[in-house]
C-alpha cells in the first residue's frame, strides 16, 4: 500500500510521491523560544517524529529540518521584563525545548537552524520579492509583502482576501491592512543588537520570512512536506507559501498539520493560563508514559489532556513494558539491529500508510501483545521470541520500544539530565521574575514546582532544587 497523507492545502488524502524517489525533505515549524515548553508545544515534534520514523523504516532517506525562532516581539518584550539579554533569554528556553524533546525520545532533526543565523538568506529572498514587485519599502528598515500582487493569496486556507481580517496596527504606511512585514525597523527601546544592517535599512526579520528562507537554504526551492501545528495555518503558513511562490519557488508540495492539545476543550496556551509545562509533567510521570499519551491519538485529532489521559497511558505502557521485560528474561532480548530491520505486520503497515492512523496501528500491536502473553504462559519460547521481535519493531516505529536505549531503564541518565535542564530553566525564569520584582510570577513558578514534587531552597548562591529527597 502507498503512504497516503491528508494534505491541508487540497483538503484531501493524497498518495505521497516524493519529489526525488527514495528521498524526502521535511520542514517542521519549531519553537518560538519565548518560554519553556508545555505539552501542547511538544505534540507537534512527537507527531512528526512518528512520520520520520515510518518513512525511514519504509526505506526512505529523510532530511528533517526543524527551525528555532530566536527573535521576535514577544521574546524581546519578555527578556526586557526579566532584565536579561534577549539572546540569553532565548537560548535558555531553546535549551528547555531541546531537553523536552530528548526526554520524550524525539529524534534530533538533521538541521535545526536559528532565525538569527540566516539573515543573509532572508535578505536574498526579500530582494527577489522587491525586485519582482511583490514587496515594497515604507521607510528605512520596513519592508512589506504586497498580498494583492499575488492572486493566489489565501489558497492554502481556502480564503478570499475580502473575507480575511487584516492588521492595520502592524506598522505604518502599509498599502493594505492585509500586507505583512518581511522586515521590521527597530522600535524605540529595543536592544541595539536586536537588529541587522541590510540594503533596506537596519532592522530584524518578520516571522514569516524566516521559515521561507531557512527551508530554501536546507531543502531547496521545492521540497516534499511542510508541517506544523494547526494554529499555524493562518497567517503563518499562508504567508510563507505566498512569499515563497511569489519569489519563484515551488515551496512545499504537501502540507501536514497536527491537532491541538486541549484542556477542558480549550487549546492549551499560556495566554489562557491552562498550560502544562513539560518539566512539571515529567516530575511526576515517566517520560515514556507522556510519549505514549501524545502518540496514541491520530496526529490530526485534538488531544484532551486530563489525569485520565495519563492514567490510561501509564497502564498501557506498563503492560507493554512488562511483556518485553518478561519475554526478554525468558528468551533473551533481540539486538537493536534485529528490531530495526524486522518486518512489521501488514496490518500495522497499512494503518500507518493510512495517514498515520496510529490508533489502528496500536490495535495491531496489542494483538501481538496478547499473543505474546499467551505464548509465555504456555512456555512456547519460539513463539515468544517471534512475537517479542515483532512487537518491539512496531513500537520502535512509534518511538515507544520499551527495550530501546531510550526506555529500557526508568533511571536512564539522559532522562534525569533532561528533567534537570527543564527544572533549571524554570528556576532561571523564577530568578528573572524576582530580579524584575515580579514576585507574583516568581511565587507561581515555585508553587508549580512544589505541586510537581520539587522542593526549592534559596541560598546565597541561588536556588537549589530537590526531588525525592536528593538535593
Amino acid at each position: 500500500m502507498t503512504l497516503r497523507l491528508f494534505d491541508s492545502a487540497t483538503r484531501a488524502v493524497r498518495d505521497f510521491v516524493p519529489l526525488v524517489p527514495g528521498r524526502v525533505g521535511i520542514y517542521v515549524c519549531g519553537a518560538t523560544v519565548q518560554a519553556p515548553p508545555h505539552v501542547g508545544h511538544v505534540r507537534s515534534a512527537v507527531a512528526f517524529d512518528v512520520l520520520v520514523r515510518w518513512l525511514r523504516r519504509s526505506g526512505h532517506q529523510v532530511t528533517l529540518v526543524r527551525n528555532v525562532t530566536d527573535i521576535d516581539d514577544k521574546i524581546l518584550a519578555k527578556a526586557q521584563q526579566a532584565g536579561r539579554p534577549w539572546w540569553a533569554f532565548a537560548l535558555a528556553n531553546e535549551r528547555a525545548f531541546t531537553a523536552a524533546y530528548q526526554a520524550l525520545g524525539v529524534l534530533p532533526p538533521d538541521y535545526e537552524p536559528r532565525a538569527t543565523g540566516h539573515v543573509p538568506d532572508m535578505v536574498e529572498l526579500m530582494s527577489r520579492l522587491v525586485k519582482s514587485g511583490h514587496a515594497y519599502r515604507t521607510g528605512p528598515g520596513d519592508v512589506y509583502f504586497d498580498v494583492r500582487s499575488w492572486p493566489d493569496y489565501g489558497e492554502l486556507t481556502n480564503q478570499q482576501l475580502g473575507e480575511m481580517v487584516g492588521d492595520p496596527d502592524e506598522g505604518t504606511g502599509k498599502r493594505d491592512p492585509h500586507d505583512f512585514a518581511l522586515w521590521k525597523a527597530p522600535k524605540p527601546g529595543e536592544p541595539a543588537d536586536a537588529a541587522w544592517d541590510t540594503p533596506f535599512g537596519r532592522g530584524r526579520p518578520g516571522w514569516h520570512l524566516e521559515c521561507s528562507a531557512m527551508s530554501r537554504r536546507y531543502l531547496g526551492a521545492s521540497f516534499d512536506i511542510h508541517g506544523g501545528g494547526l494554529d499555524l495555518r493562518f497567517p503563518h503558513h499562508e504567508n510563507e507559501q505566498a512569499q515563497s511562490r511569489a519569489a519563484g519557488d515551488g515551496f512545499a508540495r504537501y502540507w501536514l498539520h497536527n491537532g491541538w492539545v486541549t484542556a477542558s476543550g480549550t487549546k492549551m496556551s499560556k495566554s489562557l493560563g491552562n498550560s502544562l509545562l513539560v518539566s512539571a509533567v515529567l516530575a511526576h510521570t515517566p517520560a515514556a508514559v507522556v510519549r505514549y499519551a501524545l502518540t496514541a491519538v491520530q496526529y490530526r485529532s485534538m488531544l484532551e489532556w486530563t489525569d485520565t489521559t495519563l492514567a490510561e497511558a501509564g497502564a498501557t505502557w506498563e503492560r507493554l513494558a512488562g511483556f518485553v521485560a518478561r519475554a526478554g528474561e525468558r528468551v533473551g532480548q533481540p539486538s537493536d539491529d534485529d528490531v530495526a530491520t524486522a518486518a512489521v505486520p501488514p496490518d500495522f503497515a497499512a494503518a500507518l500508510d493510512d495517514d498515520l492512523n496510529v490508533p489502528a496501528a496500536l490495535a495491531v500491536a496489542h494483538e501481538a501483545l496478547r499473543d505474546g502473553n499467551s505464548a509465555l504462559a504456555r512456555g512456547d519460547d519460539e513463539a515468544t521470541r517471534t512475537t517479542l521481535i515483532e512487537l518491539r519493531a512496531m513500537l520502535d516505529v512509534l518511538g515507544l520500544d520499551p527495550g530501546s536505549v531510550q526506555w529500557r531503564t526508568v533511571s536512564d541518565d539522559r532522562t534525569a539530565r533532561a528533567l534537570g535542564a527543564l527544572v533549571d530553566a524554570e528556576l532561571a525564569a523564577r530568578a528573572a521574575a524576582r530580579a524584575a520584582k515580579d514576585f507574583a510570577a516568581a511565587d507561581a513558578i515555585r508553587d508549580r514546582l512544589t505541586a510537581a514534587g520539587i522542593a526549592v531552597e534559596d541560598g546565597r548562591a541561588g536556588a537549589r532544587w530537590s526531588w525525592g529527597g536528593q538535593v
